[in-house]
């Protein structure tokens, strides 16, 4: 006679009946709380009170985002502006790029010499 097992009721179960339970599942659930955690412990690190967002991408993952303190918009790089110390996004800070500022510049300037 076979011997009953704590799991052996005497009858065969299909496994389609079980509710599944993947690692891989909670292993996303996690992941994901895991990286907000991190975000707001290294905000918390260099005392900047910093709102984060998240949006949905197309492949049903999860991307993180700043929230601009001035405006509210989603943000992926904020900067602490070199006179105020205020942070905010580019727009907000009113910052431009070196390339851009000069490139008018030198055309303006070659232009006014010419004439």
């Amino acid at each position: 006679m076979k011997t009953l097992t704590p799991n052996n009721f005497g009858n065969k179960h299909l496994v389609e009946n079980c509710q599944k339970i993947q690692i891989k599942d909670l292993l996303v659930k996690c992941k994901t709380k895991f990286k907000e955690m991190i975000l707001n412990a290294e905000l918390d690190i260099m005392d900047i009170n910093i709102e984060l967002t998240t949006s949905r991408t197309f492949y049903n993952g999860i991307r993180f985002w700043f929230k601009c303190p001035i405006c509210h918009s989603r943000i992926g790089i904020l900067y602490k502006h070199p006179v105020n110390q205020q942070i905010g996004c580019k727009k907000c800070l009113n910052l431009d790029y070196r390339k851009r500022r000069y490139k008018g510049m030198i055309e303006e300037g070659i232009l006014a010499k010419s004439e």
